[in-house]
C-alpha cells in the first residue's frame, strides 16, 4: 500500500455520509456536513471545498456558525480540517469567527491483516477483553479520562452506553489487571467501506512501554478483519503514532480539531 492509494481511500470512502453515520441530524451547506450529535456537539466535515476560494470559505465558516447558534441545543461544536486540503483562508476564518485550534493529529492508515500478525505478549498478569457493561464502560472510561489527562468520563460513557444500546457496530476493548483497566480503546467499523477504525488506545503512564497498546491494537485489528475489513484508521497522538507506522502504517495527512463554545457556556 502506497501513501496515494491510501489517501485516495480516505477521501473517497471515510469523508462521506459514513463519517456522521452515527449522527442524530446531519445538515447539507454547499460542501459541508453539519452533523449534531448527542450531548448538543456539533461538528463539520466535508469531502473537499469545492475549490472555493478565501471569501467563500469565510461564508462557508458563517454559515456553519449561524447554523449551530440557531439551535440552542448546540453547545458546542468541531471543525475538522486536514492538511492536505485546498482550503485557502480556513483557518483566519476559523480563528475570527471564535474556533480554537486543538493540537494536531496524524492520519493514519495501515493494512488491517499487517496490523494482527504482530502481537507483542502481554506482561504477567495483563489479559484482554471486549466489554459491554455499565460498570465496565465506566470504568474504561474513567481510566481514559486519567490517561490522557482531560475529558469527562461520565459524558464518555454515557454517550457510549446510548451508542451500544442503540446496536451501533461498536466494540470496546479493554487491557486489566488484578481487576484493573490499564489500556483501553475502541474499535468502530464503518458501514459501507473497507475501513474500520481505532479510536481513543490509551495506557496509563505507569504501564506504557510494555507492549500492552500493541497488544490490545492486534486484537481489534483481528476483529476487524472477521468484520470483512481491509484498512484500519486512526487520528494519532504524536504517542501513538510511532506505534503504527512501526507496523508499516501511513501518515496520510495530518488533522487538526477547532473547537467552536457557544458564547456563555
Amino acid at each position: 500500500m502506497d501513501h496515494t492509494t491510501a489517501l485516495r481511500a480516505y477521501d473517497t470512502q471515510l469523508r462521506t455520509e459514513a463519517e456522521t453515520a452515527a449522527a442524530l441530524a446531519v445538515t447539507r451547506l454547499g460542501p459541508l456536513h453539519l452533523a449534531l450529535y448527542e450531548g448538543g456537539r456539533g461538528f463539520v466535515t466535508y469531502q473537499d471545498l469545492g475549490g472555493a476560494d478565501a471569501a467563500e470559505v469565510r461564508r462557508l465558516v458563517a454559515g456553519a456558525v449561524e447554523h449551530f447558534r440557531a439551535d440552542p441545543a448546540v453547545r458546542e461544536a468541531e471543525w475538522k480540517t486536514r492538511g492536505h486540503d485546498h482550503a485557502p483562508g480556513l483557518r483566519e476564518a476559523l480563528l475570527e469567527h471564535g474556533f480554537v485550534p486543538d493540537e494536531p493529529e496524524s492520519v493514519m492508515i495501515g493494512d488491517v491483516r499487517a496490523l494482527a500478525g504482530q502481537e507483542p505478549p502481554l506482561p504477567e498478569g495483563v489479559t484482554l477483553r471486549r466489554v459491554t457493561t455499565e460498570a465496565d464502560v465506566r470504568a474504561m472510561c474513567a481510566m481514559q479520562a486519567r490517561g490522557f489527562g482531560h475529558g469527562d468520563a461520565d459524558r464518555s460513557a454515557a454517550e457510549l452506553l446510548r451508542r451500544l444500546a442503540a446496536g451501533e457496530a461498536l466494540e470496546l476493548w479493554v487491557a486489566e489487571t488484578d481487576g484493573r483497566v490499564v489500556t483501553a480503546g475502541r474499535l468502530e467499523p464503518v458501514a459501507g467501506t473497507e475501513f474500520a477504525g481505532i479510536w481513543g488506545g490509551v495506557t496509563l503512564p505507569e504501564w506504557r512501554g510494555r507492549g500492552i497498546y500493541r497488544a490490545l491494537t492486534a486484537a481489534r485489528a483481528r476483529s476487524a478483519i472477521a468484520l470483512g475489513k481491509r484498512f484500519v484508521h486512526s487520528d494519532s497522538t504524536e504517542y501513538s503514532r510511532p506505534i503504527l507506522e512501526r507496523y508499516g502504517f501511513l501518515r496520510v495527512t495530518t488533522t487538526t480539531p477547532y473547537e467552536w463554545t457557544r458564547p456563555g457556556e
